[in-house]
């Protein structure tokens, strides 16, 4: 089959090219189109590979076609429309995934629409329902408001009752957008030119967020400490500023916080699997494609054939995106 390889197992974004690699066995689904994630930039860095008996092949989210069922597979049949979360192996024409990790494509949406839920809606409700245990009337804060987790992040909050949602983004484009969106942020704030912990205290009358969201670690700690409310919790998903904090263990006794990582590739077949079931029961009937009355709605920031992939990954790098970037096998 083919799929977007790796030259030399690692490099920069030019070692990405289309070749062929044997297809997987003993059953496989065909993919339509796949989603762009950070942590494939990371393995393609050679920083983060993927989980033990996980495909090497890239990718972690996809939709598409059943095509071969496995042994005692009863719930599913030949030609079923779904849309999965793989250990890696969704950047292909073919993947194998246990039939737990998948879920039924709704019909109301595209190929490209339902490949950017997997990934990104279930971190952000492992983030924000599990990790951060949100409640009706609920402050929160999302950083990185405008990436796709954010976005599903920011919605969630608003699906499950949140009285504000604080995010924040680089620039002004992309604070407006999420500012203009049905169910977007109730406040916005510019990490390189506010102090967000400001801005947060000030939306929610001094007393602070009780979730909050973060992938940014070091640069944001002081100010992620001097968000949360009394028992507030937080939720670590990424430490692209790097992980060393020079922390004053003070507020985090006396607040009662309670500062969480997560990670969701890592997980067990049967987490992920319970995860799943669960945001298909609670969530998944309520998310619409962008021009959808949903109160979920899913925002792609561009389609790419994956004959393309390497300006995918330029694009995702350049941290230009509002929204999902998706490829498409063609």
């Amino acid at each position: 089959m083919r799929a977007i390889l790796i030259k030399d197992d690692k490099g920069p974004v030019e070692s990405l090219y289309l070749g062929e690699t044997p297809t997987p066995t003993p059953s496989s689904g065909q993919i339509k189109a796949f989603g762009l994630n950070r942590l494939d930039i990371m393995q393609r860095e050679g920083k983060y590979p993927p989980p033990a008996g996980a495909s090497s092949v890239l990718g972690v989210e996809f939709s598409g076609l059943i095509s071969a069922l496995g042994a005692g597979v009863s719930e599913w049949q030949i030609g079923d429309e779904v849309l999965g979360l793989a250990g890696g192996g969704a950047y292909a024409e073919y993947i194998v995934v246990p039939s737990s990790h998948i879920i039924r494509k709704p019909d109301h949406l595209s190929w490209v629409e339902a490949a950017s839920i997997p990934e990104n809606f279930l971190t952000a409700f492992q983030a924000i329902v599990l990790s951060g245990e949100i409640k009706n009337g609920s402050d929160v804060l999302v950083h990185a408001g405008a990436s796709g987790v954010g976005v599903a992040a920011i919605q969630l909050s608003r699906f499950y009752g949140a009285r504000t949602v604080t995010a924040t983004a680089s620039n002004k484009e992309k604070l407006d957008w999420l500012s203009n969106l049905p169910s977007g942020a109730t406040n916005v704030a510019n990490y390189k030119t506010e102090d967000f912990s400001e801005v947060v205290l000030k939306a929610t009358n001094n007393k602070g967020v009780d979730v909050l969201v973060d992938f940014v670690g070091q640069s944001h700690w002081k100010r992620n400490i001097a968000s949360l409310a009394v028992d507030g919790h937080m939720t670590i998903l990424a430490l692209l500023s790097g992980s060393q904090v020079d922390a004053d263990l003070g507020p985090i006794l006396y607040k009662r916080l309670r500062i969480q990582g997560s990670t969701l590739r890592s997980r067990s077949v049967a987490y992920q699997s319970e995860l799943i079931s669960r945001f298909a029961r609670e969530v998944l009937e309520h998310i619409t494609g962008v021009q959808g009355a949903g109160p979920i709605r899913i925002y792609v920031h561009k389609v790419y054939p994956w004959t393309k992939i390497q300006e995918a990954h330029r694009e995702m790098e350049s941290n230009a995106n509002s929204g999902k970037i998706i490829a498409e096998v063609v």
